[in-house]
């Protein structure tokens, strides 16, 4: 595959950047360049440029040609336009030689902004502990917006009945070996996983998963606590509730996990 190597005039970009030093070099106003003189000057270049390169000096000819032609215009007399105003040969090159001014001095205040930017360094934020570690209190008549303490209730009633219907009213009256109580920390630390694990779940199905009266009145508790933490929300979903963990013990499970255990044991 042949390669292209790309050349870069040692002062001038392109024809544009041409004209605009020719104009500069002149002192004349871009509004009312003297074509002639300019295209005399303008020709004088590309004749002494390195003929090498195609495709530069290419867009040197094709600017030349439009020079050239311009002042071929000017010498004649001057057209009406559509308003019947004199149009001016000059007003489309004019137009784009301040386009392409403005975009220039764009590209130099950039590259000046990069070149400061290169000289500004950042200190790296200094948080106290105990500013990171703050938690704003819950707002309590937010965290139950939409949702009653009552249908709260009759949900967690009629799963309890659930339960009660579950007894076997003989083999209840045989004697058991009970096992150790469920405790409020165990069950908060089991239902932060669990949902951080499901992000979304049925608090009605959560407590009707429950196998007995004890763990079902615990696993209630456990959620009331996580809502006061901020750590779950419950969303009224018709017949049910929806429970959710916070985005932040999505994405920090076991940090939270491991300051709820520290709360609690406080």
């Amino acid at each position: 595959m042949q390669s292209v190597l790309s050349v870069k005039l040692p002062v001038f970009e392109g024809p544009l950047d041409l004209l605009l030093h020719l104009i500069d070099k002149n002192k004349v106003n871009i509004y009312d360049i003297p074509i002639a003189q300019i295209t005399n000057q303008y020709m004088e270049y590309v004749q002494a440029m390195d003929k090498e390169d195609l495709d530069v000096v290419s867009d040197f000819l094709v600017m030349a040609a439009t020079l050239l032609d311009i002042k071929s215009r000017m010498l004649l007399p001057a057209e009406p336009g559509e308003d019947g105003e004199e149009e001016d040969p000059r007003q489309e090159l004019v137009e784009r030689l301040l386009e392409y001014k403005m975009y220039k001095c764009m590209a130099r205040e950039l590259r000046d902004r990069q070149v400061d930017a290169q000289k500004s360094f950042f200190k790296p934020e200094t948080i106290p502990e105990e500013v990171a570690g703050y938690r704003p209190p819950v707002d309590l008549g937010e965290l139950l917006s939409g949702l009653t303490l009552v249908k709260l209730n009759d949900i967690f009633q009629a799963v309890l009945r659930r339960q009660e219907d579950k007894i076997d009213p003989v083999r209840s009256k045989f004697g058991k070996i009970e096992r150790e109580p469920f405790r409020v920390p165990d069950k908060i630390m089991q239902i932060v996983h669990l949902a951080a694990k499901e992000g979304r779940m049925s608090f009605r199905g959560l407590l009707a998963a429950q196998t007995g009266r004890v763990e079902l009145v615990v696993t209630f508790l456990a959620v009331l606590e996580l809502m006061k933490m901020g750590s779950v929300t419950l969303t009224d979903a018709g017949e049910d509730l929806i429970l959710e963990a916070s985005e932040e013990l999505m994405t920090n499970t076991e940090q939270m996990a491991e300051e709820i255990a520290l709360s609690i044991d406080a």
